[in-house]
């Protein structure tokens, strides 16, 4: 048997399988893609915002009253303010307003000013309280709370249930949501590319700010009590909206 030639027959057999394994791992580097065009990739995202609104309407009045009274003494009118205030917010418990708090409660003196010398007059106290009713009961308590004793309404603004709310922020997102989608599908499709996946979504979260309150001054709310009709109370609509960022590769 010719050694030489086995080991050179088992030598060639090695040659072979080292050229034919660099030759198969030349190809799949080939096939890998280099970093530059996986940073391609990576680049290749559109940002988009949508913006959805919704509108519904304000159910509740969001009101502001209290008694506003004036004396000689402090005790004297720290008492009739209280008394008064005592009446108006037993009327408001009995017609079961919600959210029904205290807001304000102020005792001041009244100065007089005579050859530049102060001195006091008298004192003035107020008790504010703050509530939400159905806006179509509102102007009936309203003429109420003024026969009770109420001097003083603040103001009046209209919101909706809070049920209400967290229902069309949830549509408001949807419609957000759609909106972004549809911003990527035009833009994509003038550009001639075709829209992959979502990478990235970010939710801006959706306001709902209330319409700003409506004033009512003391000759109004002393108008209320003289008149035997309900005042008029109309509310209005509040939107609520949402923003959504998509990230989308193409």
């Amino acid at each position: 048997m010719n050694t030489d030639a086995v080991s050179g027959s088992q030598l060639n057999a090695g040659n072979w399988w080292k050229i034919l394994s660099l030759a198969l791992l030349i190809c799949v580097i080939c096939t890998q893609p280099t970093l530059a065009q996986q940073k391609e990739r990576m680049l290749r995202t559109l940002n988009v915002n949508g913006r959805g609104i919704e509108t519904i309407p304000t159910t509740l009045s969001q009101v502001s009253l209290g008694v506003e009274v004036q004396g000689k003494t402090a005790q004297e009118v720290q008492q009739e303010a209280a008394r008064r205030s005592e009446a108006v917010v037993a009327l408001l418990k009995s017609r079961n307003v919600e959210k029904l708090q205290t807001t304000g409660i102020t005792l001041n003196p009244i100065y007089s000013y005579t050859n530049n010398v102060q001195r006091i007059t008298g004192y003035g106290a107020s008790n504010v309280v703050s509530f939400r009713i159905p806006t179509d009961r509102a102007g009936t308590l309203l003429d109420e709370t003024v026969k009770a004793g109420a001097t003083q309404i603040s103001g009046i603004s209209f919101v909706a249930r809070d049920e209400a709310i967290a229902k069309a922020r949830q549509q408001a997102l949807t419609k957000a949501t759609q909106d972004a989608q549809q911003q990527a599908q035009a833009v994509l499709s003038a550009l001639g590319f075709q829209a992959k996946e979502v990478v990235g979504i970010e939710v801006n979260g959706a306001s709902s700010p209330p319409p700003p309150p409506r004033p009512l001054l003391r000759a109004e709310s002393a108008k209320l009590a003289s008149q035997d009709a309900s005042t008029p109370i109309v509310g209005g609509e509040q939107q609520v909206e949402a923003t959504v960022t998509l990230q989308i590769s193409y």
